[in-house]
């Protein structure tokens, strides 16, 4: 199974509905007034994170996201429905990025938590919203403003209370197994698990606790070694680590020095993670070649000041005193602001200054105006239509953008480019 918890993928908001220009045109009202009726709203893309997901799998084969577009509007002013807003569930603990940018835009750490991640567009208004005492009767309409897209790169880092690190086929899937209904791969070679795994421990009747089997760290995880990083990122949110060692060495490694080379890379990696609690647990002990390891393992304990578990997984023996010592820690555990992760930057998308105007220049010498509101205008106008020219004329006057133009040196002729339309110069 490959290890899926980053996904890079495209959505797209709905645009919203053109505006309608349309006359009444009724018995003994041969001059009607103008009656054209405002577009729909696209649909959002809103993200929300769902209880029962816990991989970007699905996103391998789900790439493009697009919400509906909102209704044209009628004549007798009637408006177009507005399009359904489209939600897109994510696993708990999705960290979602603009890609182009870098900007984070959403962090959802909460069951059931919503981000609209981009807006529909706003219905374009119908000629009877132009009406007015110098104009009774405008022919235009505007058309529908494009909804937003972005590319985004997911990034999942699991919601776990407990993580599970150390070597490979040290036994971690099988303390899962032993505690929790999860059903881990289990398996007598390296690497068994590809894909962490989250186990529910029931420690009474009415708590809980969640145990994440994250796969096997080796050296050099810390720069990217294997799939360092990937499991890495997995470690940062959970409150508590149990540290398996394989206290038998059946494969030919030392469990002490397991335990500093593992230590060595979750510094390297973060010192967040590193001042983590932890519990050291000697797993295996039902084998013969423990007994050796044993003693050592616990004067580790004692000299890094953890608490120590001598356990065998595959039999159970010494398994619930651990759940029970772990589910005690989690109840009485108070998160300290010092030592709490710190909290992603999400960036705020309504912050933007939508009058601000950039002037640039491509390759060919042209002219680039860049700007929210001086885009949306563009799109938004129908240039087939005398009385719309005109409009965006006037808009255009009232920016100073002839002055801009001509501040950055424009000459007659030359080209400017607005969004996806492209302009020829007229002083």
């Amino acid at each position: 199974m490959q290890f899926i918890d980053r996904a890079q993928i495209t959505v797209k908001a709905g645009d919203g509905g053109h505006g309608k220009s349309a006359f009444r045109h009724e018995k003994f009202m041969p001059k009607g007034g103008p009656s054209g009726g405002d577009g729909g709203r696209g649909g959002d893309v809103i993200f929300r994170a769902d209880r029962n997901l816990n991989t970007l799998l699905s996103f391998r084969f789900h790439r493009k996201f697009i919400a509906k577009n909102g209704e044209n509007g009628e004549h007798k002013n009637q408006f177009g429905r507005n399009a359904p807003n489209l939600y897109v569930d994510v696993p708990p603990g999705t960290i979602v990025t603009d890609d182009a940018t870098g900007e984070v835009l959403a962090d959802l750490t909460e069951i059931g938590a919503e981000a609209v991640i981009v807006r529909g567009g706003r219905g374009g208004r119908g000629n009877a919203k132009f009406a007015n005492a110098a104009n009774r009767a405008p022919s235009f309409a505007e058309f529908g403003e494009p909804g937003e897209s972005r590319k985004l790169r997911l990034e999942l880092k699991l919601l776990a209370d407990v993580g599970l690190v150390g070597y490979p086929s040290v036994g971690k899937s099988s303390l899962v197994a032993s505690c929790s209904a999860a059903r881990p791969e289990i398996a007598d070679y390296h690497f068994t698990t590809l894909t962490p795994v989250l186990g529910v421990v029931q420690t009474d009747y009415e708590k809980s606790f969640v145990m994440a089997d994250i796969p096997g760290l080796i050296e050099g995880a810390a720069d990217g070694v294997g799939l360092g990083h990937d499991f890495l990122r997995h470690v940062e949110r959970t409150r508590l680590i149990l540290h398996i060692v394989d206290a038998s060495a059946i494969e030919g490694r030392d469990p002490v020095e397991d335990y500093y080379k593992i230590n060595t890379e979750l510094a390297r990696y973060s010192e967040k993670i590193a001042r983590r609690t932890q519990i050291l647990v000697a797993n295996k002990i039902d084998l013969p070649s423990a007994e050796e390891h044993l003693p050592r393992l616990k004067e580790l304990a004692e000299r890094e000041r953890l608490e120590f578990f001598a356990i065998s997984a595959a039999t159970r023996a010494g398994v619930q005193g651990l759940i029970d010592h772990v589910g005690a820690w989690l109840d009485a555990y108070v998160p300290e602001p010092e030592s709490e992760e710190e909290e992603v930057a999400v960036f705020d998308q309504n912050a933007e200054d939508d009058e601000k105007v950039t002037i640039s220049r491509n390759d060919a010498g042209d002219f680039i105006v860049s700007g929210k509101a001086i885009e949306k205008l563009v799109a938004m106008t129908n240039f087939n239509n005398d009385e719309a020219v005109r409009r965006f004329q006037y808009i255009w006057r009232l920016k100073g953008l002839d002055e801009k133009l001509r501040a950055r040196g424009i000459k007659e002729g030359m080209t400017v480019h607005i969004g996806d339309m492209a302009f020829d110069y007229q002083d």
